[in-house]
C-alpha cells in the first residue's frame, strides 16, 4: 500500500521479517479468506495504525527469492487516509517528498515500478533475486488487470 498525497508518499522502515531495515510500503501475507485489498487495509491498520480510503490495486509483482520462491505481491495505492500514521512494532512511518524517494534504501526493484504507481500507471512486472541482488527483471506497463490471472509470464503459469 502506497498513499501518495500533498506530493509525498507514506512509505514505512521494516523493523522485522523479510526486508526488516529497508523502505517500503506497508503490506504483509494474505490470511486465509481474505482478498488482497482486505490484506493490505489491514496489514496498512496494523503497521502504520491508519486506514485507507478506496485503495486501487496498481500493480502486480512475481518474485522468486533465494530463500523465499514465487512470491506475488498486489500493489494497491491510495490518496487519503484516516488515523495518524505511528510507529509500531512492525514498522516506522517514513514520509518522502515524490522528488526524493530513499530508493538506496530500498529493494532494488522498487526504482523500477514505483514511479508508475507514483504516475498511477497500472504494471505487472518479475524480478528475481540471490539474497538482496536483483538478477533479472521484466516489468509491462498495462491498461488494467483483466485477462492476467494467475500470471501473465507463461513460465510462471
Amino acid at each position: 500500500m502506497f498513499i501518495v498525497t500533498d506530493g509525498r508518499v507514506l512509505l514505512i522502515e521494516k523493523k522485522r521479517g523479510l526486508g526488516a531495515g529497508k523502505i517500503n510500503g506497508p503490506g504483509g501475507k494474505i490470511d486465509p479468506g481474505e482478498t488482497p485489498l482486505e490484506a493490505v487495509i489491514r496489514e496498512t491498520r496494523e503497521e502504520l495504525c491508519i486506514t485507507p480510503q478506496n485503495p486501487r490495486k496498481l500493480g502486480e509483482l512475481w518474485f522468486s527469492m533465494s530463500d523465499h520462491p514465487d512470491i506475488l505481491c498486489h500493489v494497491f495505492r491510495a490518496e487519503r487516509f484516516s488515523g495518524t500514521p505511528t510507529a509500531t512494532d512492525e514498522a516506522i512511518p517514513v514520509w518522502a517528498p515524490l522528488d526524493a524517494i530513499p530508493y538506496h534504501r530500498m529493494w532494488e526493484d522498487d526504482r523500477h515500478w514505483l514511479p508508475m504507481l507514483l504516475e498511477n500507471q497500472p504494471f505487472l512486472g518479475r524480478f528475481a533475486f540471490e539474497g538482496e541482488r536483483m538478477l533479472t527483471r521484466e516489468i509491462h506497463r498495462v491498461a488494467d488487470f483483466a485477462g492476467f490471472s494467475p500470471s501473465p509470464f507463461p513460465d510462471l503459469r
